[in-house]
């Protein structure tokens, strides 16, 4: 009896020990099966959203890197900075970029990585980074001293070109810009999302549909107090945003937030032209108090006006109240160019003497 049940053990063992191997297999290629259906539909919705959202304006190519803008008006040139994740069209949908270019020459960039802009990987993209490379595209298109816009992540550009370029600036206009460094619980997290390979695999597979399936939610929490748009929520190129290609410029971004405000900060004191700040007094996403208010006490010459029931996309739920703001700022540039010219003149007098 024995013999017979010793005899089972050896008949039965090799199956007992081969199925955990057999199981890993299995799900491995599960795995990989979904990770292949995943990057067929984000391949597929990408090439959809590019048919369906061509670009909308020129091409040129500055420093090597070919750059999608888009310019209409005349008058005083007034540059449009997007934040993070954004593109030309966040000022197409909010219609602020008609109504700009009633009365100003409006130049709107794809910032390196997102709509049609390139993004090279042989360069850290900090604020200073892009302010040194749309400064020379400005310098292409003979636009001297414009009014720099720009909203969240593109605050922090147009700071770049007014502490790096301040003769080339007239003033600035920021708009529900993060200023300063402060505890964040998405940087860390959607951070490790930007790890080369890692990150590049998730890219192009099940990411941006996760995100997809999230993405009402982080609208509304962006609008938040106020509605998102009927229009917004209808023209806005959602799968553009999920492209792979942006999503990496998008969590690039995020990675160098803190440490870009960090080094920021502490020059924000040298700023010397007139600064005009628009926030939502309900911002969920960028504490207005900790940020907008604390840089209005920090620049003596700026103006800080802050909208009841608005969250961070101000530029869509206060369209009017960022018009005035471009339009104060153009004023105030034109003053401060005035008193220059006549602080030169009188100098020049003085050594005449």
């Amino acid at each position: 009896m024995d013999d017979s049940i010793e005899h089972r053990r050896e008949r039965y063992m090799p199956a007992v020990e081969t199925r955990p191997g057999l199981r890993r297999g299995t799900i491995f290629l599960a795995l990989g099966a979904a990770l292949a259906a995943s990057a067929w539909i984000v391949r597929q919705r990408t090439l959809k959203a590019e048919r369906e959202h061509p670009p909308v304006g020129r091409f040129m190519e500055v420093d090597g890197v070919r750059l999608h803008y888009v310019e209409r008006g005349q008058g005083q040139a007034l540059l449009l900075l997007h934040g993070d994740g954004g593109m030309i069209q966040d000022f197409e949908v909010s219609g602020l970029l008609d109504e700009a270019a009633q009365n100003y020459r409006v130049i709107v960039f794809d910032r390196p990585g997102y709509g049609y802009s390139e993004r090279p990987r042989n360069t850290v993209w900090t604020p200073q980074a892009q302010a040194r490379l749309l400064h020379h595209a400005l310098q292409q298109l003979n636009i001297e001293r414009p009014i720099v816009l720009g909203h969240s992540w593109g605050t922090l550009v147009a700071l770049s070109l007014a502490l790096d370029f301040p003769e080339d600036v007239s003033s600035l206009v920021l708009l529900s810009g993060y200023y300063y460094p402060t505890a964040r619980m998405d940087v860390p997290l959607l951070s490790l999302l930007s790890i080369p390979i890692v990150g590049d695999l998730l890219r192009y597979t099940v990411l941006p549909l996760d995100v997809r399936m999230f993405w009402p939610a982080l609208i509304r929490w962006l609008f938040s107090p106020a509605d998102v748009p009927r229009g917004f929520s209808k023209n806005f190129p959602t799968w553009m945003c999920l492209r792979p290609s942006q999503m990496r410029a998008s969590l690039a971004e995020t990675a160098l937030l803190l440490p870009a405000v960090f080094s920021l900060s502490r020059h924000y004191h040298e700023i010397d032209m007139p600064v005009i700040m628009v926030a939502g007094a309900d911002d969920k996403h960028v504490h207005t108090r900790i940020h907008s208010e604390r840089l209005h006490g920090e620049l003596p010459q700026s103006e800080l006006y802050e909208v009841r029931g608005a969250g961070h996309m101000i530029h869509h739920s206060a369209p009017r109240q960022v018009m005035n703001a471009i339009d104060r700022a153009a004023q105030a540039g034109r003053i401060a160019m005035q008193s220059m010219v006549q602080s030169q003149s009188l100098r020049e007098i003085g050594s005449n003497i």
